[in-house]
């Protein structure tokens, strides 16, 4: 087989895992956690086991779909921080974000965070802190990038930004899994609430010089 035959192959098979995924995304935001490998394979037009062959199992095709909505978060976040506006502003909007994301497909989210709770992941095995730990380590280790990118911090700067991304990722989570579930306020308050508790030493740590600012 030549490079030119390997190269289509590859392409064929990509499509055909977007596709697959495309198919996931379709039961999971009808079914959320009770989603099954068994009604994904139904709505892809194929049966089970070509749909173990794509991703091995239902951990395989979590991970394939944590991935692809966690890369869409992250480039969302990113943009957020970014925008041309004051601090304060930049982290309301990184806040809402998030919020928004999961208040937009909260069955998404709770397949990714909470798989168990449609029985059929408990009864399989499928160990839900084992796949949803490392998307929010993920997110985590992106935001320090993003603090330690942005802001002067002194001497130990990685360290306090690793710090100050994880523990961000971790309230953004627990606040967020909260709200979702008992709306207890609107989504705005909720970011006022939780950037009023981050507006300590973040609002009078300086700029790094000829940086963008954070």
């Amino acid at each position: 087989m030549d490079t030119t035959q390997r190269t289509e192959q590859q392409r064929s098979a990509d499509r055909r895992r977007r596709e697959l995924l495309e198919a996931a995304d379709r039961v999971v935001l009808r079914d959320g956690p009770q989603a099954s490998m068994n009604a994904i394979a139904a709505e892809a037009g194929i049966t089970k086991p070509i749909l173990y062959r794509h991703f091995g199992d239902k951990g395989g095709l979590y991970a394939a779909l944590a991935k692809r909505h966690t890369d869409a978060l992250l480039d969302s976040l990113r943009a957020a921080l970014d925008a041309p506006a004051e601090r304060r502003e930049r982290v309301e909007a990184t806040l809402d974000t998030y919020l928004a994301a999961i208040e937009a497909r909260p069955q998404v989210y709770r397949f990714l965070m909470h798989p168990a709770e449609g029985g059929t992941a408990a009864e399989q095995g499928f160990d839900v802190g084992k796949h949803s730990a490392p998307l929010l380590r993920r997110m985590g280790e992106e935001l320090a990038q993003v603090i330690e990118d942005r802001l002067d911090l002194g001497p130990e700067s990685q360290r306090l930004a690793r710090v100050w991304g994880h523990g961000i990722v971790g309230m953004m989570h627990a606040a967020g899994d909260w709200w979702l579930g008992e709306r207890p306020c609107s989504r705005a308050e909720l970011v006022r609430s939780l950037a009023d508790l981050l507006w300590g030493r973040l609002a009078a740590a300086g700029d790094r010089i000829g940086g963008p600012g954070f």
